[in-house]
């Protein structure tokens, strides 16, 4: 009986094979029947209905491609790249660099009829506000991303400590712009660009996962790529090391949640393992000294935060080494120097007065447990935290584009790069070119935030002059004013309910100018209204009653 079915399925391959060749060329379904027959020969009934119906689907949808009706995204035969070489390749300029016979899955160019696709590189402040913004009825929006979040990096000092927690200064791009997760052609994916190929219009991704999740997916590294109509460079920046050696092994930044969850979880460890036996006094002050480089308001703000946690719950909470702990604040120059010399020393006669000792120096070498500076002085350290600023990325490096002073993508006055049509570039990685005869902007939140509000007006405005399409925004296009930044101030906290406030647009002009404990409130509130949803504003508002009422949590996770 087997033999009978057997043999029924293959003459019914075979008779359907000669109807599909009869009319001319072999067509992909017949060659592949052919090369089956063997073995559909020695399968069952159903195995062999299965193979032509997915050979028929191939024939109707086009040869070697698969079907994603959800999705619209196809992908080629899986021709596999060798996950050495992958591994170690770096990040180019796909313009020229890489093979595009080489079959990878894709989101291919928008078709006629279809809403013109904005890809945006990044979740920082200027994605943010951009995907915020975006006119999401003119525009199917990509967001691509290694974090499905945005960091509201103000408040990032306090959860070092326990005063607010983790959760409360993030916010899901899903959240931000819910197209990305209801429209059918908008979508978020968590990976890396890698390359941008602006002849073709398309972006090159490598998915960004921990290793179990990247293992059990179909490439190792999984690769694709993103075709666009307008492109947005907001990928950020990466911290400053001035190619000191040993920063990178040993000192921890504060710029993305997992820095400050890594801060939070070293500083706990150390206060734990001070108290166990058979520790020497050179150990526990080691373990317990507390080293911060960088003078900017990020290290001066979480310098404050940790005397006040030491201040208020170290010394209640490990009595047994209370005395042990330390802070130090490392700065080459003037700490705060984008603030006036009143604001200036106020800051440092308090972080004085509440325990973090000021040192004046230039780092030399980092090594695992202490700090050589360049006058040769060694400073030990159990945690040592790195703020010294910002500078581009190796992913903006590696982009064929022109370049700022500093090394960033450089722009003209609407944000545009300009050779390369339908690119835009905003925040941390950007920079006016020398020919606007603009300044390069500082690299804040609120210069990447205000950028982002414009670039989506003026998308907008291209749209609505049929210019969103790649290629359609010609130079009869009207773009508008260009892009004006405006400084509306600065603040710092320094701790103790104690905060810098300067509201003047630059140091010597007139303004608002302040310090103390009015300064604290106006930081709070602030913050408070400008924390991204009601959802983050009501857990930042708890987070602080908490605190203040029953100290911060202590609790040792991970």
């Amino acid at each position: 009986m087997a033999w009978s079915r057997m043999a029924r399925s293959s003459q019914l391959s075979r008779s359907i094979s000669r109807m599909a060749s009869g009319s001319g060329a072999p067509t992909p379904a017949s060659s592949a029947l052919r090369n089956a027959e063997a073995a559909n020969a020695h399968r069952g009934a159903a195995h062999s209905f299965h193979s032509l119906a997915l050979v028929g689907l191939s024939d109707k949808c086009g040869a070697g491609h698969l079907l994603h009706p959800n999705r619209g995204i196809s992908t080629t035969p899986p021709t596999l790249h060798p996950a050495g070489a992958a591994a170690a390749a770096e990040p180019v300029e796909c313009s020229d660099a890489e093979d595009h016979s080489a079959a990878v899955p894709d989101l291919g160019p928008t078709k006629p009829g279809e809403k013109p696709r904005v890809v945006v590189l990044g979740t920082g402040w200027a994605a943010f506000r951009f995907l915020k913004d975006v006119d999401t009825s003119a525009y199917d929006v990509v967001c691509v991303s290694p974090r499905n979040h945005m960091v509201f990096t103000p408040l990032l000092a306090s959860t070092c400590v326990g005063t607010l927690e983790f959760r409360s200064v993030v916010e899901p791009v899903s959240r931000i712009q819910s197209a990305l997760a209801t429209r059918p052609g908008s979508f978020f994916f968590l990976a890396n660009c890698t390359g941008v190929d602006t002849r073709r219009h398309e972006v090159h991704c490598t998915v960004a996962s921990d290793e179990a999740a990247v293992g059990t997916l179909p490439r190792n590294p999984y690769r694709f790529r993103v075709a666009y109509d307008k492109l947005v460079i907001a990928s950020g920046a990466e911290p400053l090391t001035f190619n000191i050696k040993g920063v990178e092994e040993n000192a921890v930044f504060l710029r993305e949640v997992s820095h400050a969850q890594e801060i939070r979880r070293k500083l706990l460890t150390n206060l734990m393992l001070s108290e166990n036996p058979g520790l020497s006094e050179e150990e526990k002050k080691r373990l317990l000294h507390c080293v911060v480089v960088g003078g900017g308001p990020t290290g001066v703000e979480f310098s404050g935060e940790l005397s006040d946690f030491i201040t208020r719950d170290v010394r209640e909470r490990y009595a047994h080494v209370k005395d042990y702990v330390k802070v130090t604040l490392i700065e080459a120059n003037e700490i705060l120097s984008s603030f006036d010399i009143g604001l200036r020393q106020y800051a440092t006669n308090h972080l004085s007065k509440y325990g973090v000792k000021l040192v004046r120096g230039v780092v030399k070498e980092v090594e695992p447990t202490k700090i050589v500076l360049s006058d040769g002085t060694s400073v030990p350290y159990g945690l040592l935290v790195w703020s010294t600023g910002v500078g581009p990325s190796e992913f903006v490096k590696s982009l064929d584009l022109p370049k700022s002073p500093g090394g960033r993508i450089g722009v003209d006055e609407w944000l545009r790069v300009p050779s390369a049509d339908d690119v835009y570039a905003l925040g941390d990685c950007a920079g006016f070119l020398e020919r606007t005869g603009k300044p390069v902007l500082p690299a804040l939140a609120q210069v990447a935030e205000r950028e982002g509000k414009y670039l989506a007006a003026l998308l907008k405005r291209v749209a609505a002059q049929n210019g969103g399409k790649a290629h359609c925004c010609g130079k009869k296009t009207d773009l508008g004013e260009p892009f004006v930044y405006k400084h509306l101030g600065s603040m710092a906290s320094v701790g103790r309910y104690k905060a810098l406030v300067d509201l003047r647009e630059n140091k010597d002009a007139k303004g608002v100018s302040m310090a103390g404990f009015v300064s604290w409130l106006v930081w709070r509130s602030a913050y408070l209204t400008r924390v991204v949803s009601w959802r983050n504003r009501f857990y930042v508002a708890v987070n602080w009653a908490t605190t203040l009422v029953f100290g911060r949590d202590n609790t040792r996770i991970g």
